[in-house]
């Protein structure tokens, strides 16, 4: 475990959250500071801030620490487009700010870089993957003690907040009888289908309808 000062409190909550500290982290936490300053807000007890997140990294742990923004709640959005971006709406100041990684942040040196290819693979000694955590630890702390203007675009966006949570009832799926939200059924030939079982039905009609077409193809 790499040792953060006592003046990074906020920092120690995130890394308690997601269990380890590494870059991610680092610029998940540096994005939450710097977009809830540029905004001039404090961390959200309900729904009164909404972030979007447009990857699934570590960082996004942070981002929920940081903000009070949780899937739990209705304002964490997850977009999935591989980018270090994200946005924090303030509902109230009818405000968005972005903040997008900048080329180059988390480039390591050779030797990390081979460090970490070892350890994703599983090859890496235990002396090694102490230096890879090492290394690890060491280019979080340089993220930590970054300006977030040297680490991030950030810009002010024209995103529109998402309509608050609300409570929506439940109904059986005619297809494995479980609960599911009754705005998230559809009628598939005369049955209420949960999701997984619509696409279930439809992938199976889909083969069928492919082996006939082979089928007839050979006559």
């Amino acid at each position: 475990m790499v040792e953060i000062g006592n003046e990074q409190g906020d920092f120690k909550e995130c890394v308690g959250f997601h269990g380890h500290v590494c870059p991610g982290l680092a610029i998940g936490f540096q994005a939450a500071r710097v977009l809830m300053k540029e905004l001039g807000v404090r961390r959200a007890s309900d729904e009164e801030l909404v972030a979007i997140v447009e990857n699934d990294a570590c960082g996004v742990d942070a981002i929920q620490v940081m903000t009070g923004c949780t899937f739990g709640k209705g304002n964490f959005i997850f977009k999935n487009y591989g980018k270090q971006a994200f946005t924090l709406i303030a509902r109230n100041r009818r405000r968005a700010v972005r903040a997008c990684l900048r080329p180059g942040v988390l480039d390591r040196d050779r030797s990390h870089l081979a460090l970490f290819e070892k350890v994703q693979d599983g090859d890496a000694s235990p002396e090694e993957t102490k230096q890879f955590t090492r290394l690890h630890g060491e280019q979080a702390r340089r993220i930590l003690e970054a300006d977030p203007h040297s680490l991030f675009k950030i810009e002010e966006v024209s995103t529109e907040a998402p309509p608050r949570a609300r409570i929506v009832g439940s109904e059986i799926c005619d297809g494995c009888g479980e609960p599911a939200r009754i705005d998230m059924l559809s009628q598939v030939h005369g049955q209420r289908l949960c999701i997984a079982c619509a696409r279930r039905r439809f992938s199976s009609a889909k083969t069928k309808d492919t082996t006939s077409t082979k089928e007839t193809g050979n006559e």
